[in-house]
């Protein structure tokens, strides 16, 4: 099943399981047996049905769990099954700061990639109301997570990633927005930009933009002040006006960040909240650190992907097909094995154990797009080609909704589950009739199903399929992946489908074989936007330009992004501060998905 030498180093550095006594695993399938038994230990009745049941959907990866269930499931180490998770909110104060560095510090060395929301901070060189010191803002502090994670790195733990994020508001958004303009500054972390759908406005207005943060309990200010709802806070809280900016210049400071050195990154929070399918009960403000899972504090992610490019009958030629009726078929075993992840796992922090089981939040998704059509004979850019994935994404929506149904008759709805709430919500409200009238009469045992994943390692596990809903980056290269000590080499890649194509033909590409960097911008956001209203979480996709691109056209993505109604948007061009990531030998993924921070 591990058809190249890559595939196979993936799996023996990262997924096979090395006991400290015995053998270890001698292929891929007993990988597959392991997670199999373990996730099906959650089963009160027919264990041993469900482990086959489990078994045959991993096997010839027709689904593919998440690195951590791979790697964890069945271990006896005391690991997380979840590949990332969001951290509490930070109090504004030392002590806190401090406590959730630890936290921060013991969800990493336990496996798993975390994102943090630092506007709780205030903003370099106001003053501490009790103490009469002077902050030194959020960036500050995140260099001081920055070295944790280099330190935990350098013990050997698993490479994970940091999402940091600022409110578009917070005073000390223009320092956070240029930080990684320095090539050595945060390289542990992912930024984004908390944009509301009010600095849009402001942009498109030409208006003056509030700087703000919140008042300490019992202050009062003679100048201008607003009512927000900040994050940590239950309600809008009073926020005083440190200052005023133009909008347009903080929006051009973003769009000039992102061309420059491919960060920060944005997420349109308004938006995010809008369609949570848990309006009711939680405030979303960042995502994990490669954005398909925007979650509350102490969220969690419960990830895997059906590889689309395993179930494309005929490829090549003209009656080359999708076979949606066999995914369809897949989408109940795999809902009900990341379920169970839910009761199986260990979790870092009991709070993300009460988080996770009070929600059940799963995020089913895709990989292997790219190359499905590409064995279909259809372009990544053509209106056919976004059909069918819209067609195939809706079904495996709907299948996963009505598993979730049954599954709730069966073992119960999530703890948080409020039926009028929650079918008032605006995803929910957009399912069929028949998905709706059974959440009403039955429950639903997971909040959330959907969610898009780069799955950049586990599709490389699976020989070099092309990951999630990006297209092929290139069809035959290099890419740098860590050694089991640690330290970097480089290996042949071979796109999957562009390998089959070269096994059956004398050589040449196949017709509908098209890169990344060969595509529009526009492209990438229209398979986007055919794709996000299907998502009750988000999708995580990075669009490739190229380096010699116009400003003014780079700004424009970012503004169509968020009119098209994305959650948010990560652009990626060439440049001197982190490398070009597309060329003949690339050496890497996704800036924000490398192989080393592992993203899946």
């Amino acid at each position: 099943m591990l058809y190249d030498e890559l595939a196979y180093h993936i799996w023996s550095t990262k997924y096979r399981h090395v006991p400290a006594e015995g053998a270890p695993e001698a292929s891929i399938e007993e990988t597959w047996r392991r997670v199999a038994r373990a996730v099906a230990a959650a089963e009160p009745h027919d264990r041993e049905h469900w482990a086959r049941a489990f078994l045959d959907a991993l096997v010839g990866f027709r689904f593919i769990p998440a690195g951590r269930i791979l790697a964890g499931a069945g271990t006896g180490r005391r690991t997380t099954l979840f590949n990332c998770f969001v951290m509490g909110y930070i109090d504004d104060s030392i002590e806190s700061i401090f406590e959730h560095l630890k936290q921060g510090a013991i969800t990493m060395q336990c496996g798993g990639g975390i994102g943090v929301d630092f506007s709780t901070l205030r903003p370099r060189g106001s003053e501490a109301a009790t103490r009469g010191t002077i902050a030194s803002g959020p960036v500050s502090f995140m260099k001081v997570w920055d070295a944790m994670c280099a330190t935990l790195l350098s013990t050997g733990a698993r490479r994970g990633a940091m999402m940091g994020t600022l409110r578009c508001d917070h005073p000390d958004v223009e320092e956070f927005i240029d930080a990684k303009r320095d090539p050595t500054a945060l390289r542990n972390f992912n930024v984004s930009v908390q944009v509301t759908d009010e600095l849009m406005a402001a942009v498109a207005a030409d208006a003056e933009w509030p700087l703000c943060f919140p008042l300490d309990g019992g202050e009062t200010v003679a100048g201008e002040t607003r009512r927000l709802r900040w994050p940590g806070r239950d309600s809008e809280v009073p926020c005083r006006v440190v200052r005023r900016v133009s909008a347009r210049a903080l929006w051009k400071r973003i769009i000039d960040a992102a061309y420059d050195s491919a960060e920060p990154g944005v997420l349109f929070v308004d938006r995010i909240n809008a369609v949570n399918n848990l309006y009711y009960c939680e405030h979303i403000t960042t995502t994990n650190p490669c954005g398909e899972i925007p979650l509350p504090a102490y969220g969690a992610c419960d990830l895997g992907s059906i590889n689309l490019a395993t179930f494309v009958r005929e490829p090549f030629t003209r009656s080359a097909r999708l076979d949606i009726e066999a995914i369809e078929e897949i989408v109940p075993v795999a809902v009900r094995l990341l379920d169970n992840v839910v009761d199986v796992s260990e979790y870092p922090l009991p709070e993300q154990a009460e988080r996770a089981r009070t929600t059940r939040r799963v995020g089913l998704g895709i990989t292997g797009l790219g190359d499905a059509l590409i064995m279909l004979g259809l372009r990544y850019d053509s209106d056919a080609g976004r059909a069918l994935a819209a067609e195939t994404l809706e079904r495996v929506r709907n299948a996963a909704y009505r598993t979730s149904i049954a599954l709730a008759e069966e073992k119960g709805a999530f703890p948080a589950f409020d039926r009028d709430a929650y079918l008032a919500g605006r995803f929910v409200s957009e399912l069929p009739a028949d998905i709706r009238d059974g959440i009403a009469r039955r429950g639903i045992r997971n909040s959330h199903l959907l969610a898009i994943a780069p799955t950049g390692t586990i599709s490389l596990l699976a020989n070099n399929v092309s990951s999630g809903i990006e297209p092929v980056y290139a069809a035959e290269g290099e890419r740098r992946v860590l050694s089991r000590d640690g330290t970097p080499e480089k290996r042949r890649t071979v796109d999957f489908a562009y390998s089959l194509w070269r096994r059956e033909r004398n050589g040449g590409l196949p017709p509908a074989f098209v890169t990344a960097g060969e595509l529009s911008p526009e492209a990438h956001l229209a398979m986007l936007a055919a794709l996000q209203p299907l998502v009750d979480n988000s999708i995580s996709k990075t669009i490739n330009v190229a380096p010699d691109i116009p400003r003014e056209d780079f700004a424009s993505i970012y503004e169509r992004a968020h009119a098209l109604g994305l959650k948010g948007c990560t652009v990626f061009r060439p440049n001197e501060i982190t490398g070009s990531v597309l060329s003949a030998a690339p050496l890497e993924g996704p800036h924000c998905c490398s192989i080393e921070r592992e993203g899946d």
